[in-house]
Formats: C-alpha cells, structure tokens, sequence
C-alpha cells in the first residue's frame, strides 16, 4: 500500500511567536495520524520547528535547497545543513522556486540527486498555467517536467520519492480543480511512471495533490485513487490542517 503523505507549505508566513503557537496546537492535534505528515517551513524556523516536533509523529521540511554541499552561495542552503538539523523532506521545483526565481528542470534534477545523496526525501512538484490548460497541453507540459527532473534516477530512487501535482493556476488563487480534474492528471503521473518505469514503480510513488486544498474540499479529493495526500498552502497555517490529517 502507498504511503499517506498530507505536508504542509508555510511558504513565507507567520512570525517566530505564531508560528511557535501553531506547532503548538499542531503537537495536541495531530497525535496518532494514519498518514505521514509534514511541516515544511521557512528556513528560519526550521531549528526551532525540528525541536518543538521532538518525539512527535510530525516530521520538519524545508522548502527549498541548493544542489551544492557547500560554497560561496550566498544565502543559500545546503542539503548538508538541512540533514545535520534533522529536516526529514524538502519541497523541490515547486511553481514559486521556478516563476521567481528562476528553477529549471534541470536544476530540479540537481536537486533531487543531492536530496538523495543525503537521505533527504524530495518532495517533487509539477504544475502547469491556466494557459497550458487551455491549449490543451496539460499532460506534455507534466510529462516534459517529470521527464526532465527525473532523468538519470533508478526505479529503486524514484519509488522512494514524493510527487506533489500542482495546478498552477490553482495555487494561492481560491480555484481548485475539480476532484475529477486533479484525478485525470494524478493518474495520468502515475501511468508515466508505469511507462518510464514499471507498474510497480508507478504504485509505490506517493502522488500528491496542491493547490487550494482545504477543509471544505479535502474529503473528496483525498478519496481519489491516484491522490495520495495534499500538499496544502494557506490551510496549513491553520489548525484545519490537523483536520484534513483526520480525513486520511
């Protein structure tokens, strides 16, 4: 059976005393999931993050990573730091990294190999415009992401790994795909898999889904067969979060 993965993305939110008060009420919440599940947060908070989860079924991600153990990278984070402090996933290639600031698949590629190396687990994200949508691109804009990104990794590698689908028309905007819409492409990822792979490959790769999920729509999208678990933006910085882990 695939693993249950609801992660949360702070993205670039909340002060140290709220977010403190919000792993709080996340610790008394969230206390015998059936689900794997993640706070990715912002690099700043991640030390205190990783400390406060101690002996708690919550694990700490961060939301980005350089592809180099160290160097003059001003401003950057290495996978090397991320492991040393206890950081168990990292969200890799997500719209944001890409649209403003200037990821390429194949720096995501880059970023995944070091993930690895450092028995961190990539969180990879894909997505495509309202434009691509509706030019009817939708599944080679998906394809040409995953192909790209995960060029040169192993069925064993891949297996392990997380694929979050993020409509990016979707993400930060209210709009949700539908559950039949955000099905169509998760099973669509998963039969790439089964092509670039093998069916059994394609049935242990966790599929999330991202973009505007909530309390309100969480139950029915959850109880697609192709997706696995969320990874959930503006929801996260509530204690609804904790209720869509109940719904898993």
């Amino acid at each position: 059976m695939r693993q249950k993965v609801i992660a949360g993305n702070w993205k670039m939110n909340l002060t140290s005393y709220e977010a403190a008060e919000l792993i709080g009420n996340l610790k008394d919440k969230i206390v015998d999931p059936a689900c794997q599940v993640v706070i990715c947060v912002p690099s700043i908070y991640i030390m205190s993050a990783v400390s406060l989860l101690k002996d708690t079924p919550v694990k700490v991600g961060a939301q980005n990573m350089f592809y180099k153990d160290s160097g003059a990278y001003t401003g950057e984070i290495s996978p090397q730091m991320l492991q040393s402090v206890g950081v168990s996933h990292v969200i890799v290639g997500h719209s944001e990294r890409r649209e403003y600031f200037g990821v390429t698949d194949e720096m995501v590629n880059l970023k995944i190999k070091k993930a690895l190396e450092h028995s961190i687990i990539p969180i990879v994200c894909c997505g495509e415009t309202q434009k691509t949508r509706d030019e009817g691109k939708t599944f080679d804009f998906i394809k040409g992401q995953l192909v790209a990104g995960l060029k040169g990794f192993s069925a064993e590698e891949v297996s392990g790994m997380i694929i979050a689908y993020e409509p990016i028309w979707a993400i930060g905007t209210g709009n949700v795909a539908t559950s039949a819409q955000a099905q169509e492409v998760c099973a669509y990822i998963r039969k790439l898999f089964s092509d670039m792979y093998s069916e059994d490959v394609a049935e242990k790769v966790t599929i999330l889904y991202g973009g505007s999920m909530n309390i309100k729509n969480a139950k029915e999208l959850l109880a697609q067969p192709d997706i696995d678990g969320g990874l959930i933006g503006g929801a996260s910085l509530r204690s609804e979060f904790a209720d869509i882990v109940k719904l898993v």
